[in-house]
């Protein structure tokens, strides 16, 4: 996983969705359409937590002290339950109430139609950019993985991308609710359908809030490593010269990428206290050549409990 990568990803959605909140209330506005509004309040909702997500890349950078010798990079889960928390506010609560409002007649009014279909094919053009570079390092990710883009994308522990690419996939489905409002409200003269649509990306949004909150209350409790990692890990330890098994092994993400490795080591009884050192620093190097996510590797030596001689 490449921070640099989701530093550009983080970027672009930004700046589509900045331009994107404008010129959506502006339309919704002049078109009286609560579709379009509430696809203006998704939109300032997103932009707002890009710039979350934008400032956990970079509080999560700095470096362990002694107050968290572990680092920061768990902030990066703080930030992305505060987008969470955003998406429900200021996005899905105003899209639902201006929905309702819309259904039962208090909605605005206005006859500037064109120009919400105008700017649903230009957020079509800007948040299909944005979902394709979220996309292009989902693949690339991948290719670098075991796993396919869909099993890649639900285990990776980068939630910061993850926002990003369900922010921008939930952008995608709000414009064709939106343009079906439209359309309908057109066909049959009645605005509840445009109230409707907005009703639906509200829930919309309440589910994509739900989903990173989720997912960043896993994280900052504490996630272990993939298995796929976790085998790795025990694998190159018990690969080590003078071991003879691993009697438990924990790990756990402090950010997407820093993990820690502890694990309880049996060694063999030839080698003395001296050598046993030694050969936990080389599995340590070894791991961090391996996983260059592990930081911090703890290893226990733990003598394999003999068994009692039964006695007549």
């Amino acid at each position: 996983m490449s921070r640099a990568e989701t530093k550009k990803t983080v970027l672009v959605a930004g700046a589509a969705n900045f331009i994107l909140a404008i010129t959506k209330l502006i339309a919704g506005l002049l078109a009286g359409s609560s579709a379009m509004l509430a696809e203006g309040a998704h939109s300032i909702a997103d932009t707002l937590n890009q710039s979350f997500l934008f400032a956990s890349l970079r509080r999560s950078e700095r470096p362990p002290d002694r107050r968290h010798p572990f680092g920061y990079g768990n902030e990066r889960y703080v930030w992305s339950l505060l987008a969470a928390f955003g998406i429900f506010v200021a996005g899905a609560g105003f899209s639902i109430f201006e929905g309702i409002l819309t259904m039962t007649g208090h909605g605005s009014t206005g006859t500037a139609i064109w120009l919400a279909y105008a700017v649903l094919a230009l957020a079509a053009v800007l948040e299909g950019v944005s979902w394709i570079r979220a996309f292009h390092q989902a693949r690339k990710e991948t290719r670098e993985s075991e796993h396919d883009l869909f099993e890649h994308v639900r285990r990776s522990p980068d939630l910061t991308f993850k926002t990003a690419l369900f922010e921008d996939s939930a952008a995608m489905v709000g414009l064709a609710l939106a343009a079906g409002g439209l359309v309908l409200r057109q066909i049959t003269g009645s605005d509840f359908w445009d109230g409707l649509a907005s009703v639906l990306i509200g829930l919309l949004l309440v589910a994509l809030a739900v989903l990173i909150g989720w997912e960043s209350t896993g994280l900052l409790i504490g996630r272990a490593a993939d298995p796929a990692a976790q085998r790795e890990i025990r694998a190159e330890i018990c690969g080590a010269h003078g071991v003879t098994g691993v009697d438990e092994l924990l790990t756990m993400h402090f950010g997407p990428d820093q993990l820690l490795v502890a694990a309880k080591v049996h060694f063999s009884d030839d080698i003395s206290a001296d050598e046993a050192e030694d050969v936990a620093g080389e599995i340590d190097r070894r791991l961090r050549e391996r996983l260059p996510i592990v930081r911090h590797v703890f290893l226990d030596p733990t003598q394999r409990a003999v068994p009692e001689e039964s006695t007549a």
